[in-house]
């Protein structure tokens, strides 16, 4: 009989890789997302969305793509091998009363747009991560 690592310590561990595996699924989530072949915002966008990041980093924060957050649960029982799982915590958004918000004033259907892709963006990376901790789950497992 296989001994599972105990849940805590396979959270414990897997939490030790979330920055890597975020960096990496941030990297990839974008690539997909915002230069593809179908990307989900016209270049212009991306640019107005870059532009807000580096103004808010020169102000000292973050930016808009350093603000998405993301967590480690558990899901079900501990002998399950979907016993983890990964959550957005912290969806960045744009709005009036948003540190995202910027100096530029938008249009609410530019806003609604960046919004709406920001939010795809940070779920795509949520999956990228999950797919990673299924991979290191999976590997620690078995």
């Amino acid at each position: 009989m296989v001994e599972f690592p105990d849940e805590r310590q396979l959270i414990l561990r897997a939490r030790s890789q979330l920055d890597q595996w975020t960096k990496s699924a941030r990297m990839e989530a974008y690539t997909e997302l915002f230069e593809g072949d179908d990307p989900i915002l016209s270049p212009e966008e991306v640019q107005l969305l870059d532009a807000l990041d580096s103004e808010l980093e020169r102000e000292g924060g973050d930016g808009v793509w350093g603000t998405d957050q993301y967590g480690i649960h558990t899901a079900g029982p501990s002998s399950s091998d979907t016993s983890l799982g990964v959550v957005c915590v912290y969806h960045p958004q744009i709005s009036k009363d948003s540190v995202l918000r910027g100096a530029d004033d938008l249009d609410d259907e530019t806003e609604e747009r960046l919004n709406a892709a920001l939010w795809d963006y940070s779920e795509r990376v949520s999956n990228l991560i999950e797919a990673a901790l299924d991979e290191f789950v999976r590997q620690t497992r078995h």
